[in-house]
């Protein structure tokens, strides 16, 4: 298999899939630049090279075919400026003889962005002939958008065909992947995994498929109370998912057959409203009063997750603990952050993924003291629940 640092883009043109699905203001301003910025070491090699970085990405969810809303023209001047000040043009479209020549004349150094794929709908249908059509403007294909390898659409698996023998990742993917096989095949042990949120019907198939790789899972936040109530406990007003009380009896069951330790909280912050100004109380997981709701973990919980957490050779974090937005209920979240960071430091490797705790890492400040940040969301619950990526197969040839 081809690799991004042993191939030699000279005189190429490098068609990248790049994830620019970048959020844009009301004056089409960028307001976040980190998949952009997550790119550039990929498009800079390419550029490093000789070669000619031809650029493809989606932008939102356009309907009905091309929307001004939804075009990539907001990003050209921004790219350029993060390039240092290369060149970087749009093209109109992003198949078509207007853009072939385009492609076919972009120069050395230069770098060409196509117009939105999901203007057409047979992106999205991983159409063989559209794929056909954006293989035209590249002599080679290089996948770099981990946010999208999950979807087995025409750009990001289906133009593979067309490059048989000059296919690769960019470096984004290379990483996300290597950091990834570090946890779920390649482990320092012990292996905790910390999976938060609000509800066991979101996170199943990933525990399940956890519960085969494991030493310790940490269970937090929300999800925490239909286990609590699958095993009689009382849990007031707090979340609870009545139609997974089964689900929940048959993962601690599947736990203890595999011999995976599974750590709970046994006391939790409890208010009487779900606000920074609420009453709260410290009270035992099972016995939140009528009326109250359990939104952190409690002191006894929070030291011994700290305890496993600090013993792990490795650590994967996926999801809060508690509401860590609101302050008063964000220690449990923020301490293990804390543990985690203390944990890397002395050799543990450690991975955070998933929207609320890549924000969580950003809000307390501990981006610097762990491993690996994945800021991809469906791609990286869909490889923790052992599902095979198109976007990451089609490049392998599996």
């Amino acid at each position: 298999m081809q690799t991004i640092s042993n191939y030699n883009f000279k005189g190429k043109r490098a068609l990248i899939r790049v994830d620019f699905n970048v959020p844009l203001n009301e004056k089409f301003e960028i307001t976040d630049d980190t998949r952009m910025r997550a790119a550039l070491p990929t498009i800079n090699k390419i550029i490093a090279d000789g070669g000619s970085p031809v650029i493809m990405s989606h932008l939102g969810r356009p309907k009905n075919g091309p929307e001004a809303k939804f075009s990539l023209k907001p990003l050209v001047k921004h790219l350029s400026e993060l390039l240092g000040g290369a060149r970087v043009k749009i093209a109109p479209d992003c198949i078509g003889d207007k853009v072939k020549e385009m492609a076919n004349n972009v120069l050395p150094g230069e770098v060409l962005i196509l117009e939105n794929l999901r203007f057409y709908k047979e992106e999205t249908a991983g159409d063989e002939a559209f794929a056909a059509k954006l293989a035209e403007n590249g002599d080679c294909w290089v996948n770099d958008a981990f946010g999208t390898a999950h979807r087995a659409h025409a750009s990001t698996a289906v133009i593979a065909k067309f490059f048989p023998n000059d296919k690769m990742f960019g470096y984004l993917i290379e990483s996300e992947v290597e950091s990834l096989d570090k946890v779920v095949k390649n482990p320092q042990r012990p292996l905790t995994a910390i999976m938060g949120g609000a509800k066991v019907s979101s996170k199943i198939t990933i525990i399940e498929n956890l519960l085969d790789k494991v030493d310790n899972l940490i269970l937090g936040g929300g999800m925490t109370f239909t286990f609590v109530k699958a095993n009689g406990g009382k849990v007031g007003n707090s979340i609870c998912e009545d139609n997974f009380l089964k689900t929940a009896k048959n993962i601690q069951k599947l736990a203890a057959e595999k011999g995976v330790k599974l750590i709970m909280a046994t006391d939790v912050l409890a208010a009487d409203d779900f606000s920074q100004d609420a009453d709260t109380q410290i009270v035992p997981a099972n016995e939140i009063p009528d009326g109250w709701e359990g939104l952190d973990a409690g002191p006894e919980s929070i030291a011994k997750f700290i305890e496993v957490i600090e013993n792990s050779g490795t650590i994967l974090w996926n999801g809060p603990v508690g509401v860590f937005e609101i302050e008063k209920f964000a220690n449990g979240s923020r301490a293990i952050g804390e543990a985690i960071v203390a944990a890397t430091k002395k050799g543990a490797f450690s991975l955070v993924g998933g929207g609320d705790s890549v924000a969580l890492v950003n809000q307390f400040g501990f981006a610097d003291g762990v491993s690996y940040i994945s800021t991809a969301g469906g791609a990286l619950l869909e490889y923790l629940e052992g599902k095979t990526l198109p976007g990451i197969a089609a490049v392998r040839g599996e």
